[in-house]
């Protein structure tokens, strides 16, 4: 199945485009439409009705009783699409990648679709998250698809399930197990992969996730300079095939298992490598998992004659250092000395203190490129946030930090509050809205800068808590928030401009200013890196407690 359009067709589309409402897809959207596109969710054709989704969020089946266990749907704003006329859809640079022909808008039940579909209304699921943050209603209707959005990156690995199944063809398979992964490639997962292909006597296709995967992941860039070092080095020639999917991932484990064996199968595949936890995105809230350990494998064994795929365990492999070989946990022998490295412990232990990770555990090629990608904590961009008060001190200690970070070779730059206003920030009022935008901008900037190895500090009210929240996303992890909780009647002393008695002035007048602190609120943090109390520490007891914070985190080192 290949819903793209003939040139001659797309060229005529093209010419229109201008007429008709458009739509702005975001990632998952645009891997979605990708996989309708090639072939890869057949046999969805196109984004779904009510109707289906509503017997998918409920049975994992569409109306007509085919298995399909997660809704993919295009969400819509009530009144941004109309019935019976096309919409273009586009991506972020506005390149028009398809119409679809809308013959339905309809309202999501996004109670049901997280409970029944990722089994939880938990908000630190990152599929729930995302569902609360889409307009309220979906749209469906037949996709014309000008081109699949294009990709500038690892070209020759990016296969159509046609392409795909043509391959194995020409190389003689006829049994192909796929191994799912989000994550770089170490030495037990090379040795699962090889038992796998051997064990059904077959070829094997290593089928990484490179659209949307869990937040926090290793960058698919990264990845996939890890699977092709190993598989150019440490495989036998002609044993297995890299290459990549544009999968927007659920995180659904037991449900999501199900969607990536139907995906497999379509590119030709026989055989799926299943294992603990499957696409599961971790603990919940309450620190406890969000799915059991095996509900993936138990869903896979259920369903795998239906989809048509046999389902391979994942042997969870440790190393055994008195032999210098891996095995199955199941097959260790009694008494011996087992070794092994967690993921955390890769990121916390290993890369983010610039340690070698061990050749027993991952081969030397991979390790570089890792080393090469996650330079230790004290070569990565820091985002340093002070929030507080007016006249809780955040700027004054931010300026005296910012000379004892030079001693440590961190050089800084300074987002400070009445500079923001006067430049990035100009023609901003203080109502609510216009403080979150400005927020926003300083944590984009902010995280920008520490995305590229910079270090930022911004000495800022930045009163609600959860604007606070997404600026600390937008450094990726590299942020610490230092709250200066000095007193309002300190903060009041220390008033040069007089703002707090203009403030209280006012309110008494009935005419309130929305000053923080006076008539507006200020949210504490819940649980800052720094805590620091400028009325009762000096500026440089301030800063001793903030550096022996770095310190500790890594930031800098002594």
């Amino acid at each position: 199945m290949n819903l793209i359009v003939p040139a001659s067709r797309a060229d005529e589309m093209k010419a229109t485009a201008k007429d008709f409402p458009s739509l702005t897809l975001d990632e998952r959207g645009l891997c979605d439409l990708e996989l309708l596109a090639v072939g890869g969710f057949s046999p969805l054709k196109s984004f779904m009705n009510k109707a289906d989704y509503d017997r998918v969020v409920a049975e994992s089946r569409t109306v007509d009783g085919v298995l399909w266990p997660l809704p993919v749907t295009l969400p819509v704003a009530p009144g941004s699409v109309t019935v019976g006329k096309p919409v273009a859809l586009r991506d972020v640079y506005g390149n028009l990648v398809a119409f679809m022909h809308v013959e339905e808008v309809y309202e999501a039940t996004k109670e049901a679709e997280a409970q029944h579909a990722y089994g939880t209304l938990d908000k630190t699921h990152p599929s729930v998250a995302y569902l609360n943050r889409l307009p309220s209603h979906y749209a469906s209707g037949p996709l014309e698809v000008i081109r699949t959005p294009p990709h500038f990156d690892f070209v020759p690995l990016r296969r159509t399930p046609a392409e795909l199944r043509e391959h194995f063809s020409a190389l003689g398979w006829s049994k192909i197990v796929a191994f799912q992964t989000r994550n770089p490639l170490h030495r037990a997962h090379e040795e699962l992969t090889k038992r796998a292909a051997e064990q059904i006597q077959g070829g094997l296709l290593i089928h990484p996730v490179v659209g949307v995967t869990k937040p926090g992941d290793v960058d698919h860039y990264t990845r996939v300079r890890c699977y092709k070092a190993l598989v150019e080095n440490y495989y036998e020639p002609g044993s297995v095939v890299l290459s990549l999917l544009p999968l927007a991932m659920r995180m659904a484990g037991p449900r999501e298992v199900l969607l990536h064996a139907i995906i497999r199968r379509n590119y030709g595949c026989t055989h799926f490598i299943v294992g603990r936890d499957h696409a599961g995105p971790g603990k919940d809230s309450t620190g406890k998992p969000f799915y059991p350990p095996y509900a993936a494998q138990e869903a896979m064994g259920e369903h795998a004659d239906e989809i048509g795929m046999t389902m391979v365990d994942f042997k969870q492999m440790v190393y055994l250092p008195d032999e210098d070989r891996y095995c199955p946990d199941a097959e260790v022998p009694k008494g011996a000395r087992t070794a092994d490295i967690s993921g955390t412990q890769v990121r916390d232990d290993y890369l983010a203190k610039g340690k070698p990770l061990p050749e027993w555990f991952s081969r030397p090629a991979v390790a570089k490129i890792l080393g090469e990608a996650n330079p230790p904590r004290f070569q990565q961009g820091l985002t340093i946030w002070f929030t507080g008060l007016s006249g809780s001190g955040k700027s004054t200690i931010a300026h005296a930090l910012i000379e004892r970070l030079a001693e440590y070779a961190r050089n800084c730059s300074l987002l400070d509050g009445d500079e923001i206003r006067t430049h990035l920030s100009k023609g901003l009022g203080f109502s609510k809205e216009d403080r979150d935008t400005n927020i926003r901008r300083v944590g984009y900037v902010a995280g920008l800068v520490a995305q590229h190895g910079g270090t930022t500090l911004c000495a800022v009210i930045s009163p609600y808590r959860a604007i606070r929240d997404e600026a600390r996303k937008m450094s990726k992890g590299n942020f610490v928030e230092v709250f200066c909780s000095t007193a309002i009647d300190v903060c009041e002393v220390r008033d040069v401009k007089g703002m707090y008695a203009k403030a209280r002035a006012a309110v008494a007048d009935g005419k309130p200013m929305g000053f923080t602190g006076v008539d507006d609120p200020y949210e504490p943090p819940t649980n800052p890196e720094v805590t620091i109390d400028t009325g009762a520490l000096s500026v440089e007891q301030c800063v001793d407690t903030i550096i022996a914070k770095l310190l500790d985190l890594g930031y800098i080192v002594g």
